[in-house]
């Protein structure tokens, strides 16, 4: 099956899950609010610049999963997924992901946001499969520490590689679709690279290299 492999936030999603997440956690007053959310702000910030230390961020994103047990989790990720993530789906990302069903093509998602935050968001949009990074569980509860390499940037092609391995699925024919300059190195291994609604710098190089650009805001 030909694979077709999606990003996430600012891709399928109109906005950022895992920022949208730290977010809601603030609202709710669950954390240290300002400290919280500066801290927040900056690691947004520093994405989009493409400087993020990817296993920095999840020490901190992690955190507060530790603070609770998974009944709680599960309820307060039920109330994100209707107040947070159900305003950025798009019509248009639907209709892509449908289209690609049709096709007969396996759909991936590969994410650098943590799987408690994305796994339910891939789920509603009937994926096939995700990698995203995955946080440690003992004794059913979250340590706040990550389990294998995180899905970031070179890490994305990694975990892909690694996946491909256990699968026997094949690169031939594939699709990427992303927004983000730290995705560069998956858009470059697949068949076909399509940026979608790109930073700048993808944006820059997607026309230097004559590759898609395309929109899926409604």
């Amino acid at each position: 099956m030909t694979l077709a492999i999606f990003d996430l936030d600012g891709t399928l999603l109109s906005g950022d899950s895992d920022y949208t997440w730290g977010e809601f956690l603030v609202e709710k007053g669950l954390v240290d609010t300002q400290a919280y959310a500066e801290a927040n702000d900056r690691f947004f910030h520093q994405y989009q610049s493409g400087t993020l230390d990817i296993h920095e961020y999840l020490a901190f994103s992690l955190a507060p999963l530790t603070l609770f047990n998974k009944e709680e989790l599960t309820r307060l990720h039920n109330t994100f997924m209707a107040e947070k993530i159900a305003p950025m789906m798009q019509h248009k990302a639907q209709a892509l992901l449908q289209h690609h069903k049709e096709q007969g093509h396996f759909l991936l998602m590969i994410t650098a946001t943590n799987q408690f935050v994305t796994g339910p968001i891939a789920e509603k949009m009937g994926m096939d499969h995700i990698i995203a990074p995955i946080p440690e569980i003992i004794n059913d509860r979250y340590t706040g520490n990550i389990v294998g390499i995180p899905s970031f940037q070179e890490g994305k092609v990694t975990r892909l590689n690694d996946w491909l391995a256990e699968t026997g699925y094949s690169m031939e024919g594939s699709y990427f679709y992303s927004d983000s300059r730290n995705d560069l190195p998956l858009l470059e291994l697949v068949t076909h690279p399509i940026a979608v609604d790109a930073d700048p710098t993808l944006t820059d190089i997607a026309k230097q290299r004559n590759w898609e650009h395309i929109s899926l805001r409604d």
